[in-house]
């Protein structure tokens, strides 16, 4: 056996929906276990279509107590927004809060320590992180994607909190998805595996090509919230990361092909028996 044909992923063609320029770590991680990632940029990110509304809570910067940041395109789009202004990041009084470890490491590279990063990384855990604060009457700054989930800013209201939700960036199908994804998905060489990142990556491309060309194809989700959509589209999650990271997405799909693997040995043996 050749050392390529012995990794864990080898032969195994995964298709990978992260917009293209934030998919290098996962389609890096995959050849090095053995797949031939394949690229389906199932979303584009864009700026919003006004800036008002980011552009006076930046000028209002001092009046935040907290600011949280749900993504790693959330800090871009606000450090470059806070760039294009006057000010700088020293106008930044509040507490800062991030998501997960990408949008830590996007805070940090513009040398801003977060004060808190839950322990999961989704909304719910950053509700249960900032039950010892006290929120009553302070303001949050929610910069964040257009029609993210509502969960958050409502619950940080329930306990007093004033929150603005800010549009800072939103994300789009590609023109090209419906094509690329019939060629994909409608050929004779089909994936073994398809890489949920987001609830849009979901809706985007089963809207593109119909959740019935996505049966057959293993499908692998980041987190809860995402395998909620894959299964609200009438399919089935085979693998879900236990952190909600590109690289637990990975370790997912290598521990169900192990999984895959073992019980079809034990399957093979049962029946010579």
């Amino acid at each position: 056996m050749t050392q390529a044909a012995s990794k864990p992923l080898a032969g195994r063609r995964v298709v990978v929906t992260r917009p293209a320029q934030q998919a290098d770590a996962l389609l890096r991680r995959l050849r090095d276990l053995g797949a031939e990632p394949v690229e389906l940029p199932a979303i584009e990110v864009r700026p919003p279509e006004d800036w008002m509304e980011l552009d006076v809570a930046i000028a209002r910067l001092h009046e935040y107590d907290w600011i949280l940041f749900t993504s790693a395109n959330g800090v871009r789009f606000f450090l470059e927004r806070l760039d294009a202004s006057p000010l700088d990041a020293r106008a930044i009084q509040a507490r800062i809060c991030a998501i997960g470890p990408a949008t830590r490491k996007a805070l940090e590279e513009a040398h801003l320590k977060p004060d808190l990063v839950p322990a999961e990384y989704v909304a719910e855990s950053i509700v249960s992180a900032l039950s010892v604060a006290r929120l009553e009457g302070r303001r949050i700054l929610l910069p964040r994607a257009a029609g993210a989930r509502d969960f958050l800013p409502e619950q940080l209201r329930q306990r007093g909190a004033q929150v603005d939700v800010i549009e800072a960036y939103r994300t789009v199908a590609p023109a090209d998805l419906p094509e690329k994804a019939r060629q994909i998905f409608g050929g004779h060489s089909r994936p073994h595996w398809v890489t949920f990142t987001s609830s849009s990556t979901v809706r985007n491309l089963v809207e593109a090509v119909g959740a019935d060309a996505l049966r057959g194809v293993r499908i692998a989700s980041i987190g809860p919230i995402t395998s909620a959509t894959v299964r609200s589209c009438g399919l089935q999650v085979t693998a879900e990361a236990r952190v909600y990271t590109s690289e637990g997405l990975v370790e997912a799909i290598v521990a169900a092909e192990e999984a895959g693997a073992w019980n079809q040995a034990v399957s093979q043996r049962n029946s010579t028996v």
